[in-house]
């Protein structure tokens, strides 16, 4: 269980970071969040859609690591197979938090109890004289971005809402064991709506650079087939078969009911 803590120099003074980290972190995550400006890298290698917070009607941007919780098909044999690592695990051990001595201020925080941070590691977040290393200096720069790229991926999928571009999809899988399911609650880009988008809201949206991510979400759906590729080498249960599809809105609206 992580244990982050905001960064001070009174406290923190020798604490030091290994040089070497792997993503051991993400090991059993399914999906990892992803920002709208990762897209186009990200639609390499990971399919990527939105879901909606269990506890909000906000959605989520995330790329897809497996087929069910738990499982992770790119990080197998301690290695990461995918081309890109998404800046939200990339950070680790660090993150943004509250600062607990300033309100409402966002900080850099560490995860004490994390293998790779103790005394004994590498990298300093301070030098000798207590003014900020450059390790430090370098990560509370990355975070920043981190963190203005989550609220315009917050504004990206705001615009898609209010223009009515989103749609469920639905995944049907056949496993080698003659099971079936079924994978909902997932959202992509509705590409037929996009092109009847009227031309004036077009060119706003060319000049706003929205087509990128639009058509990059888009693009990595084809990503499943690959998921499903890495899922089948590692699985005595094979993916024989898996179809995706939007899902007919009455059948959303009767799993909603339902649950």
């Amino acid at each position: 269980m992580a244990n982050f803590v905001a960064v001070k120099s009174d406290k923190h003074q020798n604490l030091k970071v290994s040089q070497k980290r792997n993503l051991a972190h993400v090991a059993n995550q399914h999906i990892i969040t992803v920002t709208a400006s990762e897209y186009a890298q990200a639609s390499a290698s990971f399919p990527i859609v939105l879901v909606k917070n269990p506890d909000s009607p906000r959605f989520r941007s995330v790329a897809m690591l497996g087929l069910e919780s738990g499982e992770n098909v790119y990080y197998q044999d301690d290695k990461w197979s995918a081309l890109s690592v998404p800046q939200s695990i990339g950070m680790a051990p660090f993150s943004l938090g509250l600062d607990p001595d300033k309100e409402n201020t966002l900080t850099v925080c560490i995860d004490v109890d994390s293998e790779f941070v103790g005394e004994d590691k590498d990298l300093a977040l301070f030098e000798a004289e207590g003014k900020e290393s450059e390790l430090l200096t370098n990560v509370q720069n990355s975070l920043g971005r981190l963190y203005e790229n989550e609220k315009m991926t917050e504004n990206f999928i705001k615009e898609l809402e209010e223009n009515d571009l989103l749609q469920e999809l639905e995944l049907k899988i056949d496993l080698s064991t003659g099971e079936k399911k079924k994978l909902t609650g997932l959202f992509t880009i509705n590409e037929d709506k996009v092109k009847s988008l009227a031309e004036d809201k077009v060119l706003d949206f060319h000049k706003r650079g929205l087509f990128v991510p639009i058509y990059a979400m888009l693009g990595s759906l084809s990503q499943i087939n690959r998921l499903v590729q890495l899922r089948n080498q590692n699985n005595e249960v094979q993916v024989t078969g898996i179809k995706v599809e939007p899902l007919a809105k009455q059948e959303a609206q009767a799993e909603t009911t339902e649950s």
